[in-house]
């Protein structure tokens, strides 16, 4: 395989649940003053070491593409923003922890940008199950993160973290949870940091993880992610 010296990773989800500030956080190591809605999309870049303290230690660098927009968007808008899917390394996929439609839609967005699909039709199916038999063998590396962890209320957290264990499991991808303006959650060695550079390392060469994106479980029921 080439040597990448530049790789291109997707920041997928809702409108509101932090992508341009975790985006800010990961490039830049400083908390984004002043948030605003992305039009489009807004790239960035991050400057990483590929297996940093091993003999193959390599510097390069990785565009994250923040994409803007509401994953039940007309076709049109869908369909302008399947030109930013072209050519992806790897995809970050952000919930906001204390929204749950948020997380469900993370199925759909993870469908657009890998079926590169404006109208994912019959995927989506009526009794609320969700058929990615399609994605079984996807080789894009994917990471799961949830936002805004500091405004869960504690008695709310044992559920949530069950919540999004569903979606590590049902994504093959290793989770974070944060809160985006406190960058002590991704300070060097924690365990935070060390997923995303696990992520980073596997963006870089896919063929050093045995990930295959999504798991082989052919169907997932949407009620599994609720809770009281």
């Amino acid at each position: 395989m080439a040597s990448l010296d530049r790789v291109k990773v997707l920041v997928l989800g809702d409108s509101g649940v932090g992508k341009s500030s975790l985006v800010h956080l990961l490039c830049q190591n400083q908390v984004l003053g002043n948030p605003s809605w992305t039009v489009g999309c807004s790239v960035d870049v991050r400057v990483q070491d590929y297996k940093e303290g091993t003999p193959e230690e390599k510097t390069y660098y990785i565009e994250l593409w923040d994409v803007g927009g509401s994953v039940g968007s007309a076709s049109s808008i869908k369909s302008t923003r399947a030109v930013f899917y072209n050519s992806v390394n790897g995809i970050i996929l952000v919930h906001d922890l204390t929204n749950k439609k948020s997380s469900q839609n993370l199925y759909r967005w993870s469908l657009e940008a890998l079926n590169k699909d404006s109208s994912p039709t019959g995927v989506i199916v009526s009794n609320g199950d969700y058929d990615r038999e399609q994605f079984a063998e996807n080789p894009v590396p994917l990471l799961l993160i949830g936002t805004k962890f500091d405004q869960i209320p504690e008695n709310k957290r044992n559920d949530v973290l069950n919540r999004t264990a569903f979606l590590s499991e049902d994504f093959n991808a290793e989770e974070i949870n944060l809160d985006c303006t406190n960058p002590r959650y991704l300070a060097a060695g924690t365990s935070n940091a060390v997923k995303l550079s696990r992520f980073f390392d596997k963006v870089r060469n896919p063929g050093s993880s045995n990930m295959t994106g999504f798991t082989d479980r052919k169907r997932l029921n949407f009620k599994s992610l609720h809770y009281d």
